[in-house]
């Protein structure tokens, strides 16, 4: 049996009846893509790890969607079997573990005193930080593919149909929702929302950023970040499924087959683009926002102007994750458990380590310095770089 295209494999498509002729016809007569093979170079970063503990499942619980999310001195990872877990960042003790009757599809989200995740049926579950006990229970309209965000006074939950919804912090009755159309054929994924100040940024598979208002949900503004493009539902896909990055109330935000961009977080106006196309998150550093783009290449950008400083296309068909910066290098891992350490002013390898053997699939999330790897055994590792 051929492999189905590495280009296909991180996530799957949603939406639309033919979806199972559009995948059976890349497994059998399209391109096989295989890694590239990992260069030499001298390694210049000493990659060390704290520390490594098991804190969730194997590969068959762990999603993109589960990221780990980081809080005053502990790190949260979850898997779909519904295990959450909270972690000491010093120690890598296991402070609390809770099991939860639910196939958990989107988390960990943190926020003030609470950890947050979703699931496949559309359940949101709200624990205390500190101890892990439930402090509520609510149900959207489908599920929840990423992670919930919070700032004490609002929860906001992203789902698969196209809907944003904010949840009261302290019981979980609905205070509002945001809606839109989901095109025909989508990524299977949502981007996670942001909240700052009094506003939500939100990406959408349509190609657009929203700005929302925290209180009521309503819009504020939105920008395109993609147009849809081509004759057939599959090249018009422009998912924004990466979560929003905001430096300095600028958001930047990329899309899958169109642009990444930037833009005033208070009006909405545009600041510059560049074509891209990605289904990750960005990172930022030194001035730059780095993209890992759907062929897995890497890209630095200027962040006031989105010019292009360097590219990395060593990386080809690795299947890498987001992009994270920790130590003062950035970071990124691939579905063969590679962890790859490149400087950012010139993206050249400084450094590589083997995190595990099964791959790591979900977000790496940094607190600056020390880089927290969920692996797709459900091994979780701190890691820093001299």
């Amino acid at each position: 049996m051929k492999r189905l295209s590495w280009l296909l494999v991180p996530f799957l498509l949603s939406g639309c009846g033919w979806m199972t002729s559009v995948v059976s016809s890349v497994t059998d007569s399209g391109p096989e893509f295989k890694p590239s093979v990992l260069v030499d170079f001298e390694h210049e970063v000493q990659t060390l790890k704290l520390w490594s503990t098991s804190a969730v499942g194997d590969y068959h619980s762990v999603s993109s969607g589960l990221r780990p999310g980081l809080g005053e001195g502990m790190v949260f990872v979850a898997d779909s079997e519904g295990r959450v877990a909270a972690i000491d960042t010093s120690t890598g003790k296991i402070i609390w573990k809770v099991e939860l009757d639910s196939t958990l599809s989107g988390g960990v989200g943190v926020g003030k005193e609470l950890v947050m995740v979703g699931s496949t049926n559309g359940d949101v579950f709200a624990l205390e930080a500190a101890t892990g006990e439930q402090r509520w229970h609510a149900m959207v309209s489908s599920e929840v593919l990423s992670a919930p965000t919070g700032n004490g006074d609002i929860v906001v939950v992203q789902t698969q149909d196209g809907r944003v919804i904010g949840l009261n912090d302290a019981d979980g009755e609905k205070r509002w929702l945001f809606k839109l159309d989901v095109p025909v054929l989508t990524l299977r994924g949502t981007s996670a929302p942001i909240i700052k100040g009094n506003t939500v940024i939100a990406g959408f598979a349509n190609g657009k950023v929203y700005a929302l208002s925290a209180n009521s949900g309503t819009m504020i503004w939105e920008n395109r970040i993609a147009t849809p493009q081509g004759r057939t539902e599959l090249e018009r896909m422009v998912d924004i499924d990466g979560q929003p990055l905001l430096v300095n109330d600028i958001v930047y935000a990329v899309s899958y087959q169109g642009r990444i961009g930037a833009m005033a977080r208070g009006t909405g106006r545009e600041l510059w683009y560049q074509d891209s196309s990605s289904y990750h998150g960005l990172a930022y550093g030194l001035e730059q926002v780095y993209v890992a783009e759907a062929d897995d290449t890497v890209k630095a950008m200027r962040s006031s102007s989105g010019q292009v400083l360097w590219t990395n296309d060593q990386l080809s068909h690795r299947l890498l994750n987001r992009p994270s910066v920790a130590s003062g290098y950035l970071t990124v891992a691939d579905a063969e458990g590679y962890l790859h350490v490149l400087s950012q002013t010139d993206g050249r390898f400084v450094g590589r380590t083997r995190v595990h053997s099964s791959g790591v699939t979900a977000p790496m999330v940094s607190d600056g310095e020390v880089l927290y790897v969920l692996d797709n055994n459900g091994g979780v590792s701190a890691y820093k770089f001299e």
